[in-house]
């Protein structure tokens, strides 16, 4: 597995695999990151501060995928779930995301309605509806009547909670979601009822709305600041009509009851299960972006005030002391411009 690390790092970053693998050791022996770039090139190849940074960072997400993948397939084997085909598609999984949608249907759950309707034994006419056949759901589901589940419409609801859940689990209907947030999510925002006189300061985002791909990202923390103090209600999600639609097709056979019954489970899940997790995810990955741009322009205009001349138009001469390499000397002149560099060997032996 590590040699698969580090071809992956190799390919992502476009680097060589032996800097890398030198790179991760020197990094798990406890180097850090100037030292390494100073006095290690020959074993990094002469790469600088921030190659080796990406290294780490890439070198970091790829060993918490692999602790997350270990967890995972010893979460399906404790339930004896774990066939070869899946382990072999979770052992070749390197999305974080796709990882997760493989777990969803064994990650262990919270009671949900859809727990309390197979306690009810209401699985098999689930089973039998999603079949969508041309049997009526209600003849379908009286022999399922009983104490727990005493009329039909319980019966029913109970079915299409499970299918909402299994609906919700599907990774392909779950990449078809992202994949139309990820082409029309808007970012909506609206004062939050009685917060108009507290949240004047937010006043340009009382009825906001912008497509999320669009949206600056000084705009984008604006907004969650808001509704982190409680003065926005804020949501990120595509016009349902763009989403529904695309799942149908993907879901729904024939026509008849037992569709329409498949089908009030598809918008259920939807709205109750899908759209709110995959909000999460978009509002997860555009807060990182957002605050990635944001330092980013710190980093820049911090380093324009360090790179001022401290001492304003004078002429510096700067010394890097050293023994074995020597004292490094250079010349600035009052605009900082380099005028000459040497290094001098002031100490024995070379006096």
């Amino acid at each position: 597995m590590e040699n698969l690390i580090v071809q992956r790092i190799a390919r992502s970053l476009q680097l060589p695999e032996r800097p890398v693998r030198n790179t991760l050791e020197l990094l798990a022996e406890g180097a850090t990151i100037p030292f390494i770039a100073r006095y290690r090139k020959e074993l990094t190849g002469s790469l600088d501060e921030v190659r080796i940074a990406e290294i780490e960072r890439v070198g970091r997400q790829l060993a918490e995928l692999q602790k997350r993948r270990e967890t995972v397939l010893n979460t399906i084997a404790e339930q004896g779930l774990l066939t070869p085909e899946l382990r072999a598609r979770i052992d070749n999984c390197w999305d974080p995301t796709e990882l997760e949608d493989l777990y969803l249907p064994f990650k262990p759950k919270r009671k949900t309605r859809a727990t309390t309707a197979r306690e009810k034994g209401l699985e098999p006419l689930a089973k039998k509806l999603f079949a969508q056949g041309r049997e009526a759901p209600e003849s379908l589901a009286r022999p399922f009547l009983g104490e727990a589940v005493p009329t039909v419409e319980e019966a029913l609801q109970g079915a299409r909670d499970i299918i909402a859940e299994w609906l919700n689990e599907d990774p392909r209907l779950r990449n078809a979601v992202r994949r139309v947030f990820q082409r029309g999510a808007r970012v909506r925002a609206r004062v939050a009822r009685g917060k108009e006189e507290a949240a004047a300061k937010f006043k340009d985002y009382f009825d906001f709305e912008e497509p999320l791909k669009r949206c600056p990202s000084h705009r984008l923390l604006a907004v969650f600041r808001g509704e982190n103090e409680g003065l926005l209600r804020v949501s990120i999600a595509p016009e349902a009509g763009e989403v529904l639609p695309l799942l149908e097709r993907q879901v729904l056979r024939g026509r008849g009851g037992c569709v329409e019954q498949v089908r009030e489970a598809l918008h259920d899940a939807y709205k109750r299960l899908l759209a709110p997790s995959i909000e999460t995810e978009f509002r997860q990955a555009a807060k990182e972006r957002a605050d990635a741009e944001a330092i980013e322009v710190f980093s820049k205009n911090l380093r324009q005030l360090l790179l001022a001349p401290p001492l304003g138009p004078r002429r510096v001469l700067a010394i890097d002391p050293g023994y074995r390499t020597g004292c490094k000397v250079v010349a600035l002149d009052e605009q900082g411009k380099l005028l000459a560099h040497t290094a001098i060997f002031p100490h024995p032996p070379q006096n």
